[in-house]
């Protein structure tokens, strides 16, 4: 009988936790197949998440349509300011040996370049490094420095004057 006792026992605690446990898979299985309790399946989920990309679709489209609308801004801007101002710009930087000269203009100056590096001979500059595109556009980026032979320094304000010369120089030579 003491022996019994303890086999009702241990059936009885086997019996609660098969029927705990089988309690607990209903419950889990019952949130998986009804579609409203899942998160994963939740429409109002859903709606959400193609309203978001609806959104975002929106959005680059204006964006599109904002990148369109300044790059024709910058188009007139670059087209008008090149009528105002025929001349090539020129800026003149001191270097520790010499000069950095920077010349552009939004056009093709034929003949520019011959002139600009005359100026540079009649000064003395000897040119160290240049960078040169005449194509579309003229660009001059040049690093010249001074003779040793030479015995007065030069400022950057004679190496600008030197240049806006010499494109003086070619635009009454070009309008002929």
């Amino acid at each position: 009988m003491f022996c019994g006792f303890f086999l009702d026992n241990y059936l009885q605690s086997q019996f609660f936790i098969s029927f705990s446990s089988r309690r607990r898979r209903r419950r889990r299985n019952s949130c998986v197949s009804s579609p409203g309790h899942h998160p994963a399946i939740n429409q109002q989920n859903l709606l959400n998440k193609t309203s978001i990309i609806l959104d975002a679709s929106k959005y680059i489209v204006e964006l599109k349509q904002k990148v369109e609308s300044l790059n024709q801004d910058v188009e007139e801007f670059s087209g008008s300011s090149t009528v105002q101002s025929p001349l090539p710009t020129v800026t003149v930087e001191t270097l520790d040996k010499g000069f950095l000269i920077n010349v552009f203009s939004g056009r093709s100056c034929p003949g520019l370049l011959v002139l600009i590096l005359e100026a540079f001979e009649h000064l003395g500059l000897n040119v160290l490094e240049a960078r040169v595109s005449c194509t579309d556009n003229f660009r001059l980026q040049a690093i010249g420095g001074e003779n040793d032979e030479q015995e007065e320094m030069i400022g950057s304000q004679v190496v600008k004057q030197a240049v806006v010369q010499a494109i003086k120089k070619w635009s009454e030579s070009s309008d002929d």
